[in-house]
């Protein structure tokens, strides 16, 4: 009892140790710049159809070739990060989608382009379980739903660079060039390799498992057992729910300003980067509130706002209410409630297979958004109604959906990561 009381007067940025908060450094690099190369895209599509003369609907195809090959990536990743450690998984994921992206800035044909960003969505997905097992794991209970939604906040970090680039470069240097300022994030390596440890709570569990001759060695196939089946399924659902919102929100936001209302690159990237710093900024509420009031209301009531703020930028051409809603929904549909991610996962599945499982839920969750761009691309230009109606209905019923999930799911808020061998 003394040392709990010792614990909460110690303020929360100081109950980290060096190596904890180098941890979650590391994965806020990994994933920083993964927005970063990953969300670049969204802002050339309209560019890179035009050079290469192909429907604009071709070109949403390979943002959805790129999400669905982050399941790929992330599954792979898990079983690495599950069986090897953190670390080495999450070094190869950033080698791997820097240079899949500098590459496609050389791109001669569509099909080289294509290949290259479908390519990338292997290194992308295998980014995401390595980096939040290493984050969460390390990470204290007291404001472990904070520092998460931190992490995964910062994507929006990584959008307002990747728009800040657009907005400033776009002009002079094109989208070849943007595409080349991709092979940057290589240099986290460097940090990961030599200023990180493998978790504490990994490494035991991996003497547990070898000791007690208790391997798990296909873990993907544990987390649908019985006693975990309900469990990841109902992560599946919300997941899938959330990617359906937050692509319908922002996948082709920047093409129905640039089509639809004919706004410059300037125009366009200001209520993309004001989203993303709103999303940045209210992750931090909303990770404060997470290890207040639990994970799932902290997830609910986001999603719940975000579906009366939608109609306000998408039902109107006035460019000041499209900016300044466009921006408060960064607080809600495209922040809120997806900041809970690494937390609410890490808690919600053991150390054995903790990797895999976040991997594969989160990333399942990217077949799903990856067929929004399409789906309404096709739906704005055959029925000529333009983008905004069909990104209102997508965004609408992937909340309903969204609340329904997590009424079913369980709370984690205050749950101790362990080593312990849970997996039979």
């Amino acid at each position: 009892m003394a040392a709990i009381e010792i614990v909460k007067s110690i303020p929360w940025w100081k109950e980290p140790t060096k190596d904890q908060w180098l941890a979650w450094v590391a994965a806020w690099l990994g994933w920083t710049l993964d927005a970063f190369d990953f969300t670049i895209f969204l802002l050339i599509m309209l560019p890179i159809a035009q050079e290469f003369d192909v429907p604009l609907t071709a070109v949403t195809i390979v943002f959805t070739l790129t999400l669905w090959m982050r399941l790929v990536g992330a599954t792979a990743a898990g079983w690495l990060a599950d069986r090897m450690g953190r670390k080495t998984p999450l070094m190869i994921s950033i080698a791997w989608y820097s240079a899949c992206n500098f590459i496609a800035g050389f791109s001669p044909t569509f099909t080289f382009l294509l290949v290259f960003r479908t390519l990338l969505g292997i290194g992308m997905g295998a980014e995401w379980p390595a980096g939040a097992a290493l984050a969460m794991e390390q990470w204290p209970i007291r404001s472990r739903g904070f520092m998460g939604a931190v992490l995964q906040s910062s994507w929006g970090l990584g959008t307002v660079l990747s728009s800040a680039a657009y907005g400033l470069l776009y002009d002079s240097i094109g989208w070849r060039g943007l595409l080349w300022m991709g092979i940057l994030p290589a240099l986290t390596i460097v940090y990961v390799r030599f200023f990180v440890k493998e978790p504490e709570i990994w490494v035991e569990n991996r003497r547990l498992q070898r000791t007690h001759h208790r391997e798990v060695r296909v873990p993907l196939f544990s987390i649908f057992k019985r006693a975990m089946l309900g469990n990841t399924l109902t992560a599946c659902w919300w997941m899938a729910s959330a990617f359906v919102t937050g692509f319908s929100i922002l996948a082709l936001f920047p093409t129905y300003l640039q089509k639809d209302l004919g706004l410059s690159a300037g125009l366009v990237a200001l209520p993309v980067m004001l989203q993303s710093l709103v999303f940045f900024l209210s992750g931090t509420l909303w990770g404060w509130l997470a290890d207040r009031i639990g994970r799932r209301w902290a997830i609910i009531i986001p999603a719940l706002l975000t579906i009366p703020v939608a109609p306000a930028y998408l039902l109107t051409q006035d460019y000041s209410m499209i900016v300044v809603f466009f921006a408060l929904q960064g607080a809600f549909g495209a922040g809120g409630m997806h900041v809970q991610y690494p937390a609410y996962l890490a808690e919600r599945f053991p150390t054995e297979v903790r990797a895999t499982a976040g991997g594969f839920v989160y990333h399942q969750g990217a077949i799903f958004g990856g067929l929004v761009a399409p789906v309404l691309a096709y739906l704005a230009s055959s029925w000529h109604i333009g983008f905004g109606i069909p990104m209102l209905i997508g965004t609408t019923v992937g909340c309903v959906s969204l609340v329904m999930a997590i009424l079913f799911s369980p709370e984690t808020r205050g749950r101790e990561l362990v080593p312990d061998l849970v997996v039979a």
